[in-house]
């Protein structure tokens, strides 16, 4: 009985065993269930890492160079790896945070005052900052300064908005809250451009207040609108923190119709303001009404002009007959009273010059015999006797309205007849800042002179950014 269990034992131990056998070949024998593309895709971003790859659902991205990897295979992105855009991309970012690196632990330094002071001083003596550069001039700063001279790229890039700033931050703090009064002309410059000039000036009932170049701009047109919006952007300047309305007493222009209409327009924001016409402008209007009525004295000044202009040999001549007299006047009609001048110039030496005139040859040049031609006028030296006599006062009086700092009762007593009806609508207790404004808008005319040497014929590449901070910083010195 036992010997039957036992063959029934190991006979059931042999099949048991047979069928384990089949089964461990059945597995081993079944296909490998391919990984999930998601997982695989991670897998890649956690071997390469995030910095290079990210996962897009089902795309594999290379963050470096901003491009798909094909990821079906780790091969495939092996050889992107070693790609040369990815090497470069590589690099890239290694040497940015080597340089981050760097200028984290060597922070930089604060800005050179030497620099700055050296850029400001060629600045306000209007010297082109690109003569820095010359190797003369260099080697003699660092000789006797013993400092490191900077390139010109230097200076332009990093100082001069710095000493612009510094200007008007030193304007701000001189105005402050004192009363002020404001000029503004417009001119046409070389370039065609219109060009208009903001000065500014502090009202002192002590003395003469200090006068600034606040402002200047290039204008689409000149016209009322123009005017308005550059002298409301230019109290906004002066006063960062809010405009302050009232402290604006004065307003000086020309005569131009759309400067009076411009005033009337900013009277409206600025209760307190007054608008005042500039009254040299006026005397030069009557003289230049004088020079139409008298056009063979005006043909006079300017042939004996042409016979003596370039003319070395002429002026040799003039000068051995006539030591004692200057040479003949050459008038810029734009400057105010100078053709006056040349008129009682020749008046006062009228037999001088033409006898001068007469021993010249008269086929050297056509303005010889011009000049001749109007000499022989026997009306022409009553002419310029009628002139001198009744005119020659406006050149006087122009002149000594131009000066700067008089008293308001000083220009009155010039002989100036102005009614005072603007002042009496003013507030009362402001009248006593008047005592020493201006009534002449000379001061943008000498800045306008400023701007014209700025832009010098070799000196044309200026963007009018630049140009309105070396102005500005030029006509405004803080001793």
């Amino acid at each position: 009985m036992s010997i039957r269990l036992f063959v029934s034992y190991v006979c059931l131990s042999c099949v048991v065993a047979s069928c384990v056998n089949k089964s461990l070949k059945l597995k081993i024998k079944m296909p490998k269930v391919k990984a999930n593309t998601s997982s695989r895709l991670l897998s890649y971003v956690s071997e390469f890492g995030s910095s290079v790859f990210l996962v897009d659902q089902s795309v594999l991205f290379c963050k470096l160079c901003e491009v798909k990897v094909s990821a079906e295979k780790r091969f495939t992105v092996l050889q992107h790896l070693k790609t040369e855009k990815h090497i470069k991309s590589v690099n890239r970012i290694d040497k940015s945070k080597k340089s981050q690196q760097l200028l984290e632990f060597n922070p930089p330094t604060k800005k050179c005052q030497f620099n700055k002071d050296l850029c400001e001083a060629m600045l306000f003596a209007n010297f082109p900052l690109n003569k820095i550069e010359n190797l003369k001039f260099k080697a003699f700063l660092q000789e006797y300064t013993g400092k490191e001279i900077p390139k010109e790229a230097t200076l332009r890039k990093g100082y001069v908005d710095d000493c612009y700033q510094d200007t008007l931050a030193k304007i701000r703090n001189c105005v402050s809250n004192n009363k002020i009064w404001v000029s503004i002309d417009e001119t046409t410059d070389v370039e065609g451009r219109f060009v208009a000039n903001v000065i500014i000036g502090v009202l002192r009932t002590d003395g003469p207040g200090e006068i600034f170049l606040l402002n200047t701009e290039e204008l689409e047109k000149a016209n009322h609108q123009t005017i308005f919006k550059l002298f409301d952007k230019s109290m906004s300047i002066l006063w960062q923190q809010g405009v302050h309305h009232d402290n604006v007493l004065l307003f000086l222009s020309d005569a131009a119709p759309y400067m009076v209409k411009s005033g009337k327009v900013i009277q409206a924001l600025y209760s307190k303001m007054i608008h005042v016409t500039c009254i040299v402008h006026g005397f030069h209007r009557v003289a230049e009404e004088v020079r139409s009525y008298f056009n063979i004295v005006d043909q006079l000044i300017s042939s004996v002009k042409k016979v003596f202009l370039k003319a070395p040999t002429r002026s040799r001549i003039f000068k051995n007959e006539a030591p004692d007299i200057p040479m003949p006047p050459r008038p810029i009609l734009n400057r105010w009273g100078t053709w006056l001048d040349a008129a009682n110039y020749y008046c006062e030496n009228y037999e001088v010059i033409k006898n001068i005139i007469n021993k010249l040859d008269e086929n050297d040049a056509s303005s010889i015999k011009k000049a001749k031609d109007i000499f022989n006028n026997p009306n022409l030296k009553a002419t310029l006797a009628f002139i001198s006599s009744n005119y020659s006062f406006l050149s006087t009086y122009i002149t000594r309205l131009e000066k700067q700092n008089m008293m308001l009762s000083e220009y009155f007593r010039q002989g100036i007849d102005n009614s005072m009806e603007n002042l009496e609508d003013s507030n009362v207790s402001d009248l006593k800042f008047y005592k020493f404004a201006p009534v002449t808008s000379v001061d943008v005319e000498r800045s306008f002179l400023r701007y014209k040497n700025l832009l010098a014929n070799n000196r044309r590449s200026f963007t009018f950014e630049n140009i309105r901070k070396i102005l500005v910083i030029q006509c405004n010195s803080f001793g």
